[in-house]
């Protein structure tokens, strides 16, 4: 009893680091891989040409990475924007441009950094960042409740490990399935190409209802489950495949109209 409680003081001593991970490293370089199949020929090759070839999947998850550098310190909470439960829709869709005070800044950093592109289209750490962040944008758990910090505050066993909220959304499910990046990747544009066109012509305000939305769901689900695992992946898989492959169409999307 006593290691167990040990373990979990642990896990909320470490909360800063565990709150920014989106996806795991899997996730991210699956939308990025959805995102190079979609980008026009000349958005491939000037994006390679920053980048380095495929550097878009090769670079998905340096965001995290250079956590551990100073050269951008500010950048910790740029990785989320949770929200409290409850938002009436206009009040969750005027945190897309009137800024939440809390919670992070994941839609100030990625409005600032496009903009950048747009003014500096060959700045290679504005473009890593905007790859990452995407994924992170479409991630449940990272617009999720700023009291318990994006689910790592809610422990539970995961297949008889212990985990949390957030970690079974950064990587338990994803990894359930044992593909590779590139597997997924094809996997899903298989699967959900005929959605496609819908996804491109959903608005922000759109999007960000859905990822409330299934957020919400998230936590419904928790609050009667019964721990059986199996029974989570069927019901949240498919969902979660359709955020990720969202995610790419959308980063395609945005690459395609500053370079493309």
């Amino acid at each position: 009893m006593r290691s167990i409680r040990l373990f979990f003081l642990l896990l909320l001593l470490l909360w800063p680091t565990q709150h920014l991970l989106a996806w795991g490293k899997t996730g991210h370089r699956v939308i990025a891989q959805v995102a190079y199949d979609n980008l026009t020929p000349r958005a491939r090759r000037q994006v390679d040409r920053i980048l380095g070839k495929h550097g878009i999947v090769y670079y998905s998850n340096w965001a995290d990475e250079i956590k551990s550098d100073t050269i951008y310190p500010d950048s910790y909470d740029w990785h989320y924007q949770d929200f409290d439960p409850g938002l009436s829709d206009s009040a969750l869709v005027a945190c897309l441009t009137h800024y939440p005070q809390e919670g992070g800044n994941l839609f100030r950093a990625m409005d600032s950094l496009v903009a950048l592109l747009h003014n500096d289209p060959s700045n290679a750490d504005a473009l890593r960042f905007v790859v990452h962040l995407m994924g992170d944008r479409f991630c449940p758990m990272h617009t999720a409740h700023l009291d318990d910090l994006g689910g790592n505050r809610v422990f539970l066993q995961w297949f008889k490990q212990p985990y949390n909220l957030h970690r079974i959304w950064d990587d338990g499910l994803i990894e359930a399935s044992r593909y590779s990046y590139s597997e997924y990747a094809e996997y899903l544009q298989d699967h959900f190409s005929d959605q496609a066109r819908a996804i491109r012509r959903m608005t922000d305000a759109d999007l960000l209802r859905h990822n409330y939305a299934l957020t919400n769901e998230i936590y419904d689900y928790y609050a009667d489950w019964d721990g059986n695992c199996w029974h989570y992946l069927y019901h949240f898989t498919p969902k979660m495949e359709w955020q990720l492959y969202a995610s790419g169409i959308r980063l395609a999307m945005l690459l395609n109209d500053i370079y493309g």
